[in-house]
């Protein structure tokens, strides 16, 4: 019945449903369960959303005990006990013992609302339009984050709309040489005859979770973060994705030691899937005027309470950090495995951390696996231009006997691929 009713009532742009055609009824941890009790191990994490598990308890508990006491939930920018305690949670716990100096603004419910609001704000303070994005880049649907986007098929029926003031760089390892490009872009940025005009921002994903799980290099980070601070460029990293926890680290910047002037964070800052986005930005850069920026939905307090849950917990030393850490490099070492067993099958294994990817030589298998790995109970998707990678994206509180069950499943459904 509930399919019906979605194929019935439900908007054709419908997607993961698709992928996944049951209902589901339940979920805790990594496992999902629908209306007949199937169980489903969760490769998928809510798309990067929920890094510390379905119905994470500790944070279950909370919300239950403070909706019963009448919290409140809606505040718009509202001062609010647990919008205090989340602002003194990061300042302590995450900002303080990285160094990181940064003035936090809530924008609104999703990460492509940060985004809007991070490319706004840069050109406020430069006076320029202009913004430079890179190859297999993804920053949103809204029309301001998808002209940041590379992907052809979302920007699909927008091209002449959206295509103005938008620069799209090789992003690392695009070519065969990789600082070719940040040449060219270093020397057009000083010439004035080039053509290209002096752009508000850069912005990029130090790994690229829609483009492919491409990773970039500590070298080509720091590089970008150099030809931005000489050419009196804005750089903003996006971490709505790759940030809080995916890496290993709690930003995806940390190992670079660069310091970006604006960063994004969404999916799973809030800890339990509620929406829930920052922007953090640099100080000398926080010249809004009140209610320049602004939202209904910027102050949802539920997410604030597990926001701060999350950091307490998991982030309040190095412990954390350290397993999700051993964890992804378990992972990385199992699908070795395959790919050592399957030369003919995988071109490459890649990621940091719990962000793992795996490109398939036909660009048609990773489509063919993930489809097959539903049928064995196991909940997994795509990604990059041509959905020709296996994307890995469990929870960061996944257990080793998950991750080791859910890869023998992957093994399975390798063996019936070649058998085709």
């Amino acid at each position: 019945m509930g399919k019906e009713t979605s194929k019935k009532i439900e908007s054709e742009v419908r997607g993961y449903v698709r992928s996944f055609p049951t209902t589901f009824k339940s979920a805790i941890g990594s496992t999902l369960v629908n209306e007949k009790g199937v169980e489903y191990i969760d490769f998928f994490g809510g798309a990067g959303a929920l890094n510390y598990g379905h119905n994470n308890p500790h944070m279950k508990k909370l919300l239950i005990d403070y909706l019963q006491a009448d919290g409140i939930v809606h505040g718009l920018d509202f001062a609010t006990t647990p919008k205090h305690a989340f602002l003194n949670a990061f300042q302590d716990k995450i900002l303080k013992p990285r160094d990181l100096d940064y003035k936090v603004q809530f924008t609104g419910p999703t990460g492509t609302n940060t985004v809007e609001a991070a490319t706004k704000l840069a050109q406020i303070v430069t006076g320029r339009n202009h913004i430079v994005s890179f190859t297999n880049g993804y920053h949103g649907h809204s029309k301001g984050a998808l002209r940041l986007t590379a992907n052809r098929h979302y920007r699909q029926g927008l091209e002449n709309d959206i295509g103005q003031f938008t620069t799209f760089l090789p992003y690392c390892g695009y070519m065969d040489d990789d600082f070719s490009s940040l040449d060219y872009f270093d020397k057009v940025l000083s010439d004035p005859g080039s053509g290209m005009d002096l752009p508000a921002a850069v912005i990029l994903e130090v790994v690229q979770g829609e483009g492919g799980i491409n990773v970039a290099s500590v070298e080509w980070l720091q590089r970008i973060r150099d030809i931005t601070t000489r050419h009196d460029i804005m750089l903003i990293v996006d971490d709505i994705q790759a940030g809080c926890g995916r890496t290993g680290d709690f930003f995806s910047f940390e190992e670079s030691g660069i310091k970006p002037d604006l960063i994004t964070l969404s999916k799973s800052l809030s800890g339990f899937g509620l929406p829930m986005s920052v922007l953090l930005i640099s100080p000398k850069f926080d010249i809004w005027e009140p209610g320049q920026h602004t939202g209904t939905f910027r102050g949802l307090n539920l997410a604030f309470l597990t926001a701060t849950e999350a950091i307490e917990r998991y982030w309040a030393d190095d412990k954390f950090s350290a397993e999700v850490k051993r964890k992804g490099k378990l992972m990385r070492s199992l699908l070795q495995e395959i790919w050592d067993e399957n030369p003919k099958l995988i071109k490459e294994v890649r990621g940091r951390g719990l962000m793992i990817g795996v490109e398939f030589i036909n660009e048609d298998w990773a489509q063919e696996i993930a489809h097959s790995a539903y049928g064995e109970f196991l909940i997994i998707e795509t990604c990059g231009a041509k959905s020709h990678v296996l994307k890995f994206l469990p929870s960061l509180t996944i257990t080793e006997s998950e991750i080791r069950e859910g890869v023998r499943l992957l093994r399975i459904i390798m063996e019936k691929v070649k058998t085709k």
